[in-house]
């Protein structure tokens, strides 16, 4: 991590920008300071997201590959960039609304049929970014290697590095993965600003996202995400399709609907007509097959009344999005559109509407990701000066807790700058410090892990255990220094410490480490959940012998006490054992025993408080 050192007396390479779409996916680079799209040979620049393998054995991308889902649906893919990262189990539902076939069993590696081949969904991406490869390279007239590659921010772990493998085998050195509202962001230079709350509301062709950002000190803090991963633009046309083919079959006597040519050839048409839609109150839908010809007019009045209904189902994740980042849309501060479906009029006012504020409308909204990817392909490649450059966490960055185990806060391979919040709490009454040990790793246990720094977050005023809140904020800035903070919530008493995650590790000990953790993770969680089972049984235990002071204690028989006594004695023994079951169901024993006490204690603490009050 840290800063990258630019040779401004060398020509800066070329490193493009790549947005890997559900639906499109597009390539940009920065061209004399500002970013542009790459248009492949036909001169389009969207590339559908489609791999199709022709009887020949030859596999093509793009519009041919969209053509070949009508005529040869068995041997082409779509939509791939949703089973990226995921398992055979975790797309059960959404694999049956696919024609394609899955060739793996849960628990495997997934892979597609496609054809009498079979591939990965990394392997898949990989086509689509190598005719991208080359239709930059064309357009260049150099080879390109490198590349900035936008994803979902709500991508995990495994996604992303599902996302960096496909780029890998397409040829490419994947420098940076942004998040897919940061570069629209970047796209609008909104990165400009020093403070600021933006809504990127990204309504694509199979998919619907709306983001919150936070830009702090040009650091962008994704505050909320919500969506819907099947709402888009596909909606509406399926909408106006089915309308059209009732319309013809009503006045041409004959359903159409079974020739896939003919159904194609009526999506192009009430597609083609949305489009006209975006600029004029009237179109007409017009469809020639087998000689035959129809023609429909459809006015703007009457789709906004048919699409209303899609583009309300955008609008709740939207306040749901500002309910999750406590926020008013008073205090957004700016909004983005992103995807092509955000040309049409009503979506714009449903927006404003929604946010009170004018959407950005300025860029292109299919190529806005692709443009702020180019943003920072550029400022990587030297091409852009006076500008710091974003970098990765090579390692997870949390702190200890309990037990000795580590709660991850900022996990491996985030872009920075970052940051996260986490709240925690006091493990024993009246405690007045609380001990931050900020530690590096992927291991469960601090002891596995990289110790980086302590500090005390002192003054906290002293309560019985697990009352406090203690809110730890990690902030990694551009130049990869971290800042931790610790406050206690309830006096606003705060430290902070600044430290170098990265400093002292070489690539070769991060990669170790990362195996290390891969390789050990089975025996490593087990003894987590050792841990907290113990953790558990020291709470339940100090609150008993608490309990024991209570006068509520001294109501129960002998019979009853004898059984909290011999449940105790029983968890003590087993304590220390590697079997984390039998702790806890010695656990369950002791909260079974103590079910009384617990009501005594609660009737007599409700007697007490009752005392005296007249009802």
């Amino acid at each position: 991590m840290g800063t990258f050192q630019i040779d401004f007396g060398n020509k800066p390479r070329h490193i493009v920008g790549i947005d890997l779409g559900t639906t499109n996916s597009l390539v940009a680079y920065l061209h004399a300071g500002t970013p542009t799209v790459i248009s492949g040979p036909d001169g389009d620049p969207l590339v559908p997201s489609v791999v199709s393998l022709t009887p020949s054995g030859e596999i093509i991308v793009g519009n041919a590959a969209r053509r070949a889902l009508v005529t040869d649906p068995n041997r082409t893919i779509y939509s791939v960039k949703r089973l990226m990262g995921r398992g055979v189990e975790d797309v059960g539902d959404e694999i049956k609304l696919f024609p394609f076939r899955i060739a793996s069993e849960a628990g495997e590696v997934m892979r597609l049929h496609l054809g009498d081949h079979i591939y990965t969904p990394p392997e898949i991406s990989a086509f689509i970014l190598r005719r991208l490869k080359q239709n930059a390279e064309a357009a260049l007239g150099e080879e390109v290697t490198e590349a900035v590659i936008t994803v979902p921010a709500y991508f995990n772990d495994a996604q992303r590095q599902a996302t960096k493998d496909a780029g890998r085998i397409a040829g490419l050195d994947v420098l940076r993965l942004v998040n897919e509202p940061t570069a629209a962001a970047l796209a609008y230079g909104l990165d400009k600003r020093k403070e600021g709350v933006v809504a990127v509301y990204d309504f694509g062709g199979g998919t619907f996202d709306i983001s919150i950002l936070r830009l702090h000190e040009g650091i962008f803090e994704v505050l909320a995400t919500h969506g819907d991963t099947h709402l888009g633009g596909d909606d509406i046309d399926n909408l106006l399709l089915n309308i059209a083919l009732e319309d013809v079959a009503s006045e041409w006597g004959h359903d159409v609907a079974t020739s896939g040519e003919a159904v194609q050839l009526l999506r192009r048409a009430v597609i083609e007509a949305k489009h006209r839609l975006s600029t004029l109150p009237a179109t007409h839908i017009e469809f020639e097959f087998q000689g035959r010809r129809y023609q429909r007019e459809l006015t703007r009045e009457l789709f906004d009344r048919l699409i209303t209904p899609i583009i309300d189902k955008t609008l709740q994740p939207c306040r749901q999005a500002m309910a999750d980042a406590k926020l008013t849309p008073e205090q957004i501060d700016e909004v983005v559109l992103v995807g092509g479906s955000t040309r049409i009029p009503l979506v714009r006012a449903a927006v404003e509407r929604v946010f009170r504020a004018r959407p950005h409308t300025e860029l292109d909204p299919d190529k806005v990701v692709a443009l702020g990817a180019a943003v920072q392909a550029g400022i990587l490649s030297g091409a852009v000066e006076d500008k710091l450059l974003l970098d990765v966490t090579p390692l997870s960055l949390g702190i200890e807790t309990m037990g000795g185990l580590v709660s991850r806060i900022i996990h491996r391979n985030s872009t920075i700058p970052a940051s996260a919040t986490e709240q925690f709490t006091t493990g024993v009454d009246g405690q007045t410090n609380v001990l931050i040990h900020v530690v590096q790793g992927e291991r469960e246990l601090v002891k596995d892990c990289r110790s980086l720094a302590r500090f005390d977050l002192k003054g906290i005023d002293p309560m019985p255990a697990g009352f406090a809140r203690i809110e730890v904020r990690f902030l990694i800035d551009a130049n990869g220094i971290l800042n931790v903070s610790a406050k206690d919530l309830r006096t606003g008493k705060e430290q902070s410490v600044d430290v170098k995650p990265s400093y002292g590790l070489t690539d070769g000990q991060v990669e170790s480490m990362i195996l290390e953790s891969i390789e050990r993770a089975e025996d490593d969680f087990q003894q987590r959940q050792v841990r907290e089972a113990r953790v558990e049984a020291d709470t339940i235990m100090n609150a008993v012998e608490k309990a024991r002071e209570n006068d509520a204690y001294f109501d129960l028989t002998q019979e009853e006490r004898s059984r909290i006594d011999r449940a105790i004695n029983e968890l003590m023994v087993v304590y220390h054992s590697d079997d984390y079951l039998l702790i806890r169901a010695k656990i369950d024993q002791l909260n079974n025993a103590t079910m009384k006490l617990a009501e005594n204690m609660m009737n007599t603490a409700v007697s007490n408080a009752l005392k005296g009050t007249k009802i």
